[in-house]
């Protein structure tokens, strides 16, 4: 489903113009978000790829943190891939490390091993259809708990991958690093329901 909504990508570090060409290549209106005023422009945000103890460092020094959560927290779809998923969980697991707290799930950082363990696998997961999806992990953390209302979209090993929870999606993957639009697309789907919906607060 398609939507005339303009989305942000935070573009603090990570693969802010691989997401902002694979939601361009599905049909959205994309921006780059590095300061409030930018913020206060899109009606959701896709928090991509990075280091999330500096990015974290990062939101607070460009006054972007609480912003981002008051919006979220009032509706504003967001997406947060590999590092994005960190900052946007409640917990890491061994660190006091802080994060937005914008699902209800517990990581652990690369967990699936270092960079040179990086690899493309195949996913199943049932909500983008049948066909398997090409999942490229890099360093991903796995879920190793979830909320009552977190809902699981795709597991590998036994650990989350793919998930959602109301508002919020949550992948440990990089899908702005394939061909395959599908989550993007699943993304714009969550953007256009919840815009038809009058929860989306901000310009679209």
């Amino acid at each position: 489903m398609a939507t005339d909504a303009l989305i942000g990508v935070l573009a603090l570090q990570g693969d802010v113009v691989e997401h902002i060409a694979a939601l361009q290549r599905t049909g959205a209106r994309a921006t780059a978000v590095k300061t409030p005023a930018d913020l206060a422009r899109v009606a959701a945000l896709v928090v991509p790829g990075g280091e999330s103890t500096t990015v974290m460092k990062l939101l607070d020094r460009f006054r972007l943190s609480r912003p981002i959560v008051e919006r979220t927290r009032a509706g504003m779809p967001l997406w947060g891939t590999c590092m994005g998923m960190i900052v946007a969980a409640h917990a890491v697991v061994d660190l006091d490390q802080p994060t937005l707290d914008l699902i209800d799930i517990t990581v652990r950082r690369n967990a699936f091993g270092r960079q040179n363990e990086s690899a493309e696998l195949d996913l199943e997961i049932p909500a983008l259809g049948p066909a398997p999806y090409p999942a490229v992990f890099i360093r991903a953390p796995w879920i190793e708990r979830m909320g009552p209302e977190v809902e699981l979209l795709a597991e590998r090993d036994g650990h989350g991958v793919m998930v959602r929870e109301a508002n919020v999606l949550a992948t440990s993957f990089h899908p702005e690093l394939t061909g395959d639009p599908r989550v993007h697309a699943y993304f714009l789907d969550m953007v256009e329901r919840y815009t038809r919906q009058g929860k989306v607060l901000g310009a679209a």
